[in-house]
């Protein structure tokens, strides 16, 4: 197994068990979930930057765990007008019927040949999917796919694979194995199988940085490995783990080391955001014990800068509906 290797010609395409809505000039949507900070965003960008290239219109929803409006303002600058924001709550529960509102009022508006829907790192997938058996969404939306980022550095430490990670996997169409490049090669294909055995059949596309082209994730002829056909679209009451948003403050012109070791100090599952450090603009990206500072790819907004959102299990909370 190789982190190039993710040609569709390698997936094990599933037979559909059932017959999907009748639909009418019917647009493909990919939903793309995955556990806090597997690389959603980053896979989201290299989408949008395909189908600019190929002249190719996508409309993004994104639901994002904190209300700073961080992807908002990683993505928000590719996808222009056809991006939008869900907060303050979860699009598989809280807020699907605001989410099925919205996928209404892009097809009115942005007429895009394709959707692509970036959850929360604590999302449901397939939670998410039954929405698009909502009338009138169901009326032209099309083929829909669920694609679970998983980290592989994540499952190399067997680090909260149970709870929210296994239930994302265990619902995946497709399953992108990121971040490869993290992890000692002669401990890869153990990590492959690892992932196998929590979702058995589903197809692993290997990745670095998220980068997964185009046809294997909007695939000529989807319906043969998509779940959602093969399940009954009936919604029932689900529970979430309980976790937490923590927005930090960092004063600028913070030294890089000090900041990782703050970040680091709050034991936190996800660390996001924008500082100015001593070394200039860095965008934070933590994860478990990693935090990196990358240059960004854009220029955020004023009011971004120096804030940080901290993402972590509320113990004392239990699970929330």
């Amino acid at each position: 197994m190789t982190p190039q290797d993710n040609s569709p010609s390698s997936l094990e395409h599933k037979k559909p068990a059932g017959d999907l809505p009748s639909t009418g000039n019917s647009v493909p949507a990919l939903v793309v979930s995955g556990f806090l900070g597997a690389g959603k965003t980053t896979l989201v960008r290299h989408l949008l930057e395909e189908a600019q290239a190929q002249g190719v219109r996508i409309a993004v929803v994104s639901n994002e765990f904190g209300d700073l409006g961080i992807d908002q303002a990683l993505l928000g600058n590719q996808a222009g007008q056809n991006y939008v924001e869900l907060e303050g709550g979860c699009v598989c529960c809280k807020l699907s019927d605001e989410f099925v509102t919205t996928l209404q009022r892009i097809r009115e508006e942005v007429h895009p040949d394709r959707i692509v829907v970036e959850t929360s790192g604590v999302a449901l997938p397939f939670d998410t999917l039954l929405n698009f058996w909502r009338e009138p969404v169901s009326e032209w939306v099309g083929e829909c796919l669920s694609a679970v980022v998983v980290n592989a550095e994540q499952v190399t430490e067997g680090r909260d694979l149970e709870g929210t990670f296994e239930q994302q996997v265990s619902s995946a169409d497709l399953l992108i194995l990121n971040k490869l490049d993290l992890v000692p090669s002669e401990q890869r294909q153990q990590v492959h199988e690892r992932v196998q055995h929590m979702a058995s059949g589903t197809p692993i596309v290997p990745a670095v940085h998220a980068c997964v082209g185009t046809p294997v994730l909007f695939p000529p002829d989807p319906g043969n490995f998509s779940k959602r056909a093969a399940r009954t679209p009936t919604r029932e009451p689900h529970t979430h783990e309980a976790f937490e948003a923590e927005e930090c403050v960092i004063e600028q012109g913070i030294a890089p080391e000090t900041l990782v070791r703050r970040i680091r100090a709050r034991r936190a599952l996800r660390a996001k955001g924008f500082v100015r450090t001593s070394d200039g603009l860095r965008l934070v990206q933590g994860v478990g014990p990693r935090v990196d500072l990358i240059e960004p790819p854009m220029n955020p907004p004023e009011h971004l800068l120096g804030r940080i959102v901290l993402i972590r299990r509320n113990r004392e909370a239990g699970s929330l509906h």
